[in-house]
């Protein structure tokens, strides 16, 4: 059988052929590149010359390159566009990945190539990026385990396959979670309710078979159904089948899942001499330490905190005028506090949507990424895994850039959340390589689309993860674009953000729907105007998961992450009315994989930066500043993963900041 996975990709843009893929090519084509991948490997470790950089260190980074393409292809439609078959070779293929991963790092000959151009790297006149990748390669290797022996090294096997496995149930039970529940509603359901989310809720009864309109647990049908709806018993129902997600007490609880993953990343990080798994992750990120990070988490969640119990205060009274007694509940909370917005804003959400179109914030920012860095964007015809995907070719004064893939609606089959991946990084050894990059979200669909400011918000955000790939301009591939420390990878993402709220900006794209008139100038004011409305709500929701997720891994693995969880919110003060983001059996950023744990901090540490990388705009006059553009991309955009991330920070920012910025950022300052 002739397999479309493992040819060479032709066309202009050397994408994946999607429209010749089967799922039946993907089994025989990972195995038949792990063979590959494997025997490239072992040619290296069996090479019986003297270790050079070019016959280890860049050649181990150019090993295993046609599984690198085979797997990305299937772990995005595995995550993106999911089915039952796609999902059975995910489990298969996890623990095979996580064993081929632990036998090159147990690689002992291997290793001592690597360990003695580490020993002589004085003496290899390296450039500075061969230094780096030196340093960083020995480093991956030993804290894989390349120094254990014996049992040890054969515990840290079993281990790693066993949490690939978890990782993969893990994701699989969310998925099914979510997939298998909604809640239909009567046409008498729908009083209170916005046009777009009446539109988004018959969407989703008619994808689901139904005769009526339904509500999934798709974050964009259940938070504004919880800030719409006046009806308090559909709200509570909502809402805790949104919060139960993972923790049904069927086949797809993942509760006791967390709990072997925990007590397995201890064990890990113990094996290799750390105290903690939190001591082994933190090492290599901007903050070093547990510590660090309590102290960031901490000082923001004081005055997060004290504004989110006044807030409830008041909403509490609102509640009460509405003749409701009790206490505000998690399910009254976003209900009151929309209602709130628009007494004390004059701020209506319903009403700024049809403003806020999908294509319109779509050319929102592609214009930014223009102006700032002069990329332009060119829709190609290029088969692709779903008809939802649309794409663009990316160019700068003519010269290719990257190829850019938009996914952005909500269905059964995609996995939750927003992200950014790439079907190929950039690199120039040992040829040219541009990337071709992905963004995934969740909007609802709708003629047009319509999106809320959040949603236009989390499309900027994606998109700078883009534009950090787009712009990559490095050598070696696993030194280029995102791969950089995870407290540092969120700081491009979350600094595009502060674009869409730049004036001039929504003055020019955020046009009515039906009208196309540009959003009046005093409903901007409000959009703006209300930016840290809630701030206290967001900010607690946010710290407390940040700290369960460090509590977790700073010492002993609890035996009960449930109870824990309980005991560290109890310890904190969390608000009666207020939930975690993401409770422990949902919490994908940190059971799905390693890639947040302990480290779902990042996303604050970096906006420690962004507030302060925006303000450098301001200082300079303009948001559109070519100079401060220049700089940002000189000196963090293109150069990935080739310096230490505060030493990058520093060359474009002259400092540190503290976190100041961040707290008069969301209006938390005193």
């Amino acid at each position: 059988m002739t397999n479309p996975l493992l040819e060479p990709w032709s066309g202009d843009f050397a994408i994946a052929p999607f429209d010749r893929i089967k799922d039946a090519h993907f089994a025989p084509a990972i195995d038949a590149a792990l063979t590959q991948a494997r025997a490239e490997v072992a040619a290296i470790s069996a090479n019986p010359e003297p270790a050079s950089f070019a016959n280890t260190i860049a050649a181990f980074e150019t090993a295993g390159k046609t599984l690198d393409r085979v797997l990305s292809v299937f772990f995005v439609v595995a995550s993106a566009d999911s089915n039952p078959d796609r999902q059975r070779l995910q489990r298969e293929v996890s623990p095979k990945l996580a064993a081929f991963s632990s036998d090159i790092h147990a690689d002992k000959a291997l290793f001592a190539r690597i360990e003695a151009l580490w020993q002589a790297r004085d003496t290899l006149d390296l450039t500075a990026e061969q230094a780096r990748l030196l340093m960083l390669t020995r480093r991956r290797f030993l804290r894989a385990g390349a120094a254990l022996t014996g049992q040890a090294e054969a515990r840290m096997k079993e281990i790693m396959a066993r949490l690939a496995e978890l990782g993969t149930a893990f994701t699989q039970n969310l998925l099914a979670d979510e997939a298998g529940w909604h809640m239909e509603l009567g046409e008498n359901d729908l009083d209170g309710l916005p046009d777009f989310l009446i539109t988004a809720a018959r969407q989703a009864g008619q994808e689901l078979g139904l005769d009526g309109p339904a509500i999934t647990l798709s974050r964009s049908l259940v938070v504004p159904f919880l800030q719409f709806s006046p009806r308090r018993d559909l709200r509570e129902r909502a809402f805790n089948a949104f919060v139960s997600r993972g923790a049904g007490g069927g086949e797809h609880d993942n509760r006791a899942i967390a709990a072997e993953i925990l007590a397995l990343r201890e064990e890990r990080a113990r094996l290799l001499g750390y105290d903690s798994f939190a001591a082994y992750k933190l090492e290599t990120e901007m903050a070093k330490t547990p510590g660090k990070v309590r102290e960031l988490l901490m000082a923001v969640w004081k005055p997060a905190r004290a504004r989110a119990e006044a807030d409830a205060q008041a909403l509490t009274q609102m509640m009460q005028a509405d003749g409701i007694n009790g206490p505000l509940e998690p399910w009254d909370w976003r209900y009151y506090a929309e209602k709130r917005r628009q007494e004390e804003h004059d701020f209506d959400e319903a009403a700024l949507k049809p403003y806020l179109q999908l294509d319109r914030m779509i050319e929102a920012a592609f214009d930014c990424a223009n102006r700032l860095f002069g990329l332009e964007f060119r829709p190609i015809d290029v088969p692709l895994y779903h008809p939802d995907c649309r794409a663009w070719e990316v160019t700068r004064e003519g010269r290719h850039m990257a190829v850019f893939i938009g996914d952005w609606f909500a269905r059964a089959s995609k996995r939750s959340g927003a992200w950014c991946t790439t079907l190929q990084g950039q690199a120039r050894t040992p040829e040219t390589v541009r990337p071709v990059v992905l963004n995934v979200c969740n909007f609802n669909k709708g003629t047009p689309a319509l999106l809320s400011y959040d949603e236009a918000r989390t499309l900027f955000h994606e998109f700078g993860h883009a534009l950090h790939q787009m712009l990559s301009d490095v050598t070696y591939e696993s030194l280029s674009g995102t791969n950089v420390a995870r407290d540092f990878v969120e700081l491009p993402s979350q600094l595009y953000e502060h674009w869409l709220e730049v004036p001039e900006v929504l003055e020019r794209f955020a046009t009515h729907a039906e009208t196309g008139q540009p959003m009046p100038r005093e409903m901007l004011q409000k959009v703006l105007g209300a930016a840290n409305f809630d701030a206290g709500f967001e900010t607690v929701e946010y710290v407390a998961s940040a700290l369960v997720d460090l509590d977790f891994h700073d010492g002993p693995a609890p035996a009960d992450p449930m109870a824990r969880q309980a005991e560290v919110l109890a310890e904190i003060g969390m608000p009666h009315a207020i939930t975690m983001r993401h409770a422990t059996p949902h919490f994908a950023h940190v059971f799905s994989g390693d890639g947040y744990s302990s480290g779902y901090y990042s996303y604050m540490w970096s906006e420690v930066m962004d507030a302060d990388a925006f303000a450098a705009f301001g200082e300079a006059g303009s948001a559109f500043d070519p100079e401060m553009a220049s700089a940002l991309e000189k000196h963090i955009l293109s150069v990935g993963g080739t310096a230490e991330a505060d030493t990058l920070y520093r060359a474009f920012r002259g400092r540190l900041p503290g976190v100041e910025a961040l707290l008069r950022g969301r209006g938390l300052a005193a």
